[in-house]
């Protein structure tokens, strides 16, 4: 017999899609004379009804996450790229596009609220950069933290590594440093 994973309204990420939703139904599929459901299924507002292994909670996402990060003494984001339809063209010019009727929005924030969004002119005067861009920017975390194992294992072992992984790490750090130093600390390094 099958217990409910998962509750209405609960935020799940559901893996054949490769995002998150909101559960909308928990569907029950009942036998006559048994005391609990046979199985459950769960609308997600999808398109189709999800089992309960295809389904992922949040908190084991940040379970799984952090596993990730264990070793990281400071938070990186997770970054993603969104699909929102073009309003402002005509369908003349859809046929440069990469992406025809949507344009990439970096969506930095777990409540889809912050991100990075070009204007219109600037994503039809070339739209091949413009998803480069956005490329570039959802994965700028986790570069961030390549960089960051990179630059610890050169401190670690300083003596083990060739003169070009070394140089490598030394890059590293630096770009390190000027991300997550604060302002007042790099008006102090200008200063002096």
């Amino acid at each position: 017999m099958a217990k409910a994973l998962f509750h209405k309204a609960q935020r799940v990420f559901v893996k054949p899609v490769g995002t998150w939703a909101l559960i909308e139904q928990v569907i029950p599929q009942w036998v006559k004379d048994v005391d609990e459901p046979l199985r459950i299924t769960y609308d997600c507002g999808l398109g189709r009804r999800f089992e309960g292994a295809e389904l992922v909670s949040e908190q084991v996402m940040h379970k799984l996450q952090r596993q990730d990060d264990e070793d990281d003494d400071f938070v990186l984001e997770r970054w993603r790229i969104d699909r929102k339809i073009i309003r402002w063209r005509a369908d003349a010019i859809l046929g440069m596009d990469p992406n025809p009727g949507t344009y990439p929005v970096v969506v930095t924030d777990d409540g889809d609220w912050g991100g990075w969004r070009v204007t219109g002119s600037e994503y039809d005067r070339d739209p091949q950069r413009i998803e480069h861009q956005a490329r570039m920017i959802v994965h700028t975390p986790d570069l961030l933290r390549v960089a960051r194992k990179l630059a610890d294992i050169a401190s670690e072992r300083p003596g083990d590594l060739p003169v070009e992984i070394r140089q490598l790490a030394d890059r590293c750090a630096l770009f390190l440093r000027h991300v997550f130093q604060s302002e007042e600390n790099i008006h102090e390094t200008a200063a002096e």
